[in-house]
């Protein structure tokens, strides 16, 4: 029963190791530059980027299953040419693949997209994540490739630091309100993940958020949840940008809602309004 994490050090990664480690799976982490926090795990460092490394990996730890969470924006070595190194060295070993995509992989419309439709980057992260899928379709057909959105939950999140960030004025920038996307909370996308490693299930499914808002109402309800003003978080659009960014990617979930026991909440329910304030002198 051992679990292969990589990526394990990051933030959802952590989430899925400690959540792993509680269900009785003996967990293998790897990381790039330092070990995670998360006690229990045997850490393993790990450039996705060395093909043999990899491969050396995965012979020495045999493990049942791998979920594949690392990645590095916006490194294709790491995100694309990497997740096929693990691909191959999954098959080898005959561990079961779990790898994590992202809703990067389409160029935006007004419908939700489904599994079925196929993968459109408009951009460089984007069109790795999209190389990745491919790799790991034609070396290991029964993985499943899990396409997820934004990941909140708290303040090790990205989006958390980013709109902490704004807010305090410790960078420049402005959130879009013409970008759509599904956010998750980490614990939901944690234990979906786990779900899914302990299944047959393969193929493309889409994890993400039930609720779709902008990365400007996301902001928001970020700001809320720490006790400060929404109204201090900066709005603007891809358009006036001159950026090379899909708008409206909504993930249709109606597929994991069906196979997963995991709720996938939305973001104005995981984050409620003073969930987690924070010192307003330092901010």
């Amino acid at each position: 029963m051992t679990l292969l994490v990589t990526g394990a050090s990051g933030y959802t990664g952590s989430r899925l190791a400690r959540l792993a480690l509680a269900a009785g799976w003996q967990v293998v982490g790897t990381y790039h530059r330092a070990p995670g926090e998360v006690s229990g795990v045997d850490w393993r460092q790990l450039d996705v980027r060395d093909r043999q490394a990899v491969r050396a990996l995965l012979r020495t730890v045999r493990p049942r299953a791998v979920v594949h969470a690392a990645y590095a924006r916006p490194d294709w070595a790491v995100n694309a040419d990497g997740t096929a190194y693990v691909a191959l060295a999954s098959v080898e070993v005959g561990a079961r693949l779990v790898h994590v995509s992202s809703d990067a992989v389409f160029a935006g419309r007004a419908q939700p997209y489904t599994e079925a439709d196929p993968p459109e980057p408009v951009y460089a992260y984007g069109a790795a994540k999209a190389a990745a899928e491919t790799a790991v379709r034609a070396i290991a057909p029964d993985a499943v490739l899990a396409r997820t959105s934004l990941i909140v939950g708290d303040r090790d999140s990205a989006q958390h630091r980013l709109v902490l960030d704004l807010v305090a004025g410790r960078r420049g920038g402005t959130l879009f309100t013409d970008e759509i996307r599904c956010p998750i909370a980490v614990d939901d996308l944690a234990a979906a993940l786990l779900e899914l490693v302990d299944s047959d299930r393969g193929g493309v499914l889409h994890v993400a958020g039930a609720a779709p808002v902008s990365r400007y109402e996301l902001g928001r309800l970020i700001a809320a949840y720490h006790g400060l003003d929404p109204d201090r978080v900066p709005a603007g659009t891809i358009a006036g940008s001159g950026l090379p960014r899909p708008a409206r990617v909504e993930l249709d979930c109606t597929r994991a809602a069906t196979l997963l026991r995991t709720r996938l909440r939305g973001a104005p329910e995981v984050l409620p309004a003073g969930g987690d304030p924070v010192d307003q002198g330092k901010v």
